[in-house]
């Protein structure tokens, strides 16, 4: 945040308890009310670790007794206290600019009992390791970008045995989804509970579904999907044309050397182009497949879907794809500063639980990040005599 750290502290706690009161009457009881406020106070304190005994000391619990509680075995609802944290978000950084970002995450974890582990593949880690996978939804805009929606992944070796499950808080009634499914079913409650935004955005594991992209198109949804090399596509020419086909005898001044924003490396420059596709639709929508190729190793090239008004310029398609990073960057900063993989819950409600109270602090986070960025830029803009422009940001 910048300033004097007990300023800072100030601010946090301040933001907290706003935040905390949308969703206070979430609690039918006095205890896991300030429960829920000092688990939150905890996730953004510099703490080296933030578990049960750390928070309930951070806290001034005689041990963490209140704290396993609140995610253990108090009822309350982690889906509707989810809905205020991004109304929240949505107060202020709603902007219909907005991209909705979907990915996963694992969480390394030992042993069998948490619910959803088993040994599966990491992005996180890179490899194949004992852990847990959660899919996400974050909300990007120009002023902030932060997560709005969370869903545990349930393997195949856990919903096949219902045992198993009861014994981890799983219900009979939650089966099996692949990661595409859980996606579209966040997509859908943002839709539905009309969260404001433009575009949808994901890799290649989530935007190769036909399926999905058809979905979004039929509500009118205009998205830039990562897709692989062999996916197809309709053109003048043939049904089902393998993207990677449509590039190689494209003239040279049809690729346009582009950052698509910052990485964790400085800018990311690649060479650009696209070639439209599904040639015969309303006159007010197109379809894209785009290409991004690597300057240094010109063999490296990613492939992108994307459905949007016809007017569209390609670097408008280069900004959305490129905002999918927002999404690895909240995942970085919510495990760094709100504690988002620091857990020692083994139950599926309660990952729900911490996860929604570790999104709710980042949310805080990002709101007050938002407002000194605001501060800082009327210091630095000259007075203006016209009459001031709209609030919502240019996304």
């Amino acid at each position: 945040m910048g300033g004097d750290l007990a300023d800072d502290v100030r601010l946090w706690a301040g933001e907290l308890d706003a935040l905390h009161d949308r969703f206070v009457h979430r609690f039918n009881r006095e205890e896991p009310r300030q429960s829920a406020l000092a688990y939150m106070r905890g996730l953004v304190a510099p703490l080296e670790r933030k578990n049960g005994w750390t928070l309930a000391e951070e806290a001034g619990h005689a041990g963490p007794d209140r704290i396993h509680r609140l995610l253990n075995r108090i009822e309350w609802d982690a889906d509707e206290v989810l809905d205020d944290v991004r109304d929240y978000v949505v107060e202020h950084l709603g902007d219909r600019d907005a991209v909705l970002i979907v990915d996963d995450t694992g969480f390394l974890k030992k042993g069998l009992r948490s619910a959803g582990v088993q040994r599966q593949y990491s992005g996180t880690a890179g490899r194949t390791e004992n852990c847990q996978i959660g899919v996400f939804l974050a909300y990007a805009t120009s002023r902030g970008r932060t997560l709005i929606d969370r869903r545990l992944c349930l393997p195949t070796s856990w919903t096949d045995d219902r045992e198993r499950c009861r014994q981890a808080g799983i219900d009979d009634s939650v089966a099996f989804e692949t990661k595409v499914a859980m996606a579209k079913t966040m997509v859908r409650r943002a839709i539905a509970d009309k969260v404001p935004f433009r575009w949808v955005t994901a890799d290649a594991a989530y935007g190769f579904s036909k399926g999905w992209r058809s979905e979004l198109e039929q509500a009118d949804v205009f998205h830039v999907m990562a897709t692989t090399r062999h996916d197809t596509v309709v053109t003048r020419w043939a049904l089902d044309h393998p993207v990677h086909e449509l590039f190689p005898g494209l003239p040279r001044q049809k690729w346009k050397r582009r950052s698509c924003g910052a990485g964790a490396h400085g800018r990311r420059i690649y060479d650009w182009a696209r070639v439209e596709v599904r040639p015969w639709h309303r006159e007010d929508r197109r379809h894209w497949v785009l290409a991004r190729r690597s300057v240094s190793r010109p063999e490296e090239i990613s492939y992108y879907i994307a459905y949007c008004p016809a007017d569209t310029q390609l670097d408008e398609l280069i900004r959305v794809a490129g905002s999918r990073w927002a999404i690895e960057e909240c995942f970085q900063t919510a495990k760094q500063e709100c504690g988002l993989d620091d857990y020692q819950v083994r139950r599926y409600p309660g990952w729900h639980r911490h996860m929604t109270l570790a999104m709710a602090a980042h949310a805080c986070l990002t709101v007050l990040r938002a407002r000194q960025l605001d501060a800082e830029k009327a210091e630095t803009d000259p007075p203006s005599s016209s009459t001031s422009a709209s609030p919502r940001s240019d996304g």
